[in-house]
């Protein structure tokens, strides 16, 4: 089977990790993977804040879980937090920043990391705090959050996929 097509058939969400940071390389390889994530015109609107600075992640799932409604992490523990933002003046930016996590994703799987789509980056980087974060780190620019994907080590194997719905595809001929 070609190895492209197995990884995206293997893949999935993994929703706990050990606290072990992933060696820079490897979150550099999975960020790079990113990068080359198609974009409407090849404008390339999405940026990756690749965080592995612990208060940092922290505030960030500090934020994403009052957004949530709870005080757990919704982060599942994982120690790497990649967060896609996308430039909103470009018309594509929320197709191109998904395609970007879709990337990151297959790369850290492709890599022997555990990830997983984090929602609510949107809602993050409007509010107050989200802002804050962005301006201390110097990113400046109309950004959404498009998607937190966390990666790491997973704490327990994969579970199998779940049986493909029979009316996913529809050929027309």
């Amino acid at each position: 089977m070609n190895e492209i097509i197995k990884a995206m058939e293997t893949r999935r969400s993994i929703r706990g990790y050990k606290e072990d940071m992933v060696p820079e390389e490897l979150i550099a390889e999975v960020v790079e993977a990113g990068t080359y994530a198609a974009t409407g015109m090849g404008r390339q609107s999405p940026i990756i804040l690749a965080v592995t600075n612990k208060k940092v992640r922290d505030r960030l799932s500090k934020v994403n879980a009052e957004i949530m409604g709870t005080t757990g992490d919704p982060f599942y523990g994982a120690p790497v937090v990649l967060v896609v933002l996308a430039d909103k003046s470009r018309p594509t930016y929320l197709y191109d920043g998904s395609l970007v996590m879709g990337n990151l994703m297959l790369a850290a799987h492709s890599l022997g990391l555990g990830s997983c789509w984090i929602h609510r980056a949107k809602e993050t980087f409007e509010r107050e705090e989200g802002k804050a974060i962005l301006k201390e780190l110097g990113i400046e620019g109309d950004y959404e959050g498009i998607g937190n994907c966390v990666i790491g080590y997973a704490k327990e194997p994969a579970k199998d996929a779940a049986p493909r719905k029979t009316d996913y595809v529809h050929y027309i001929k």
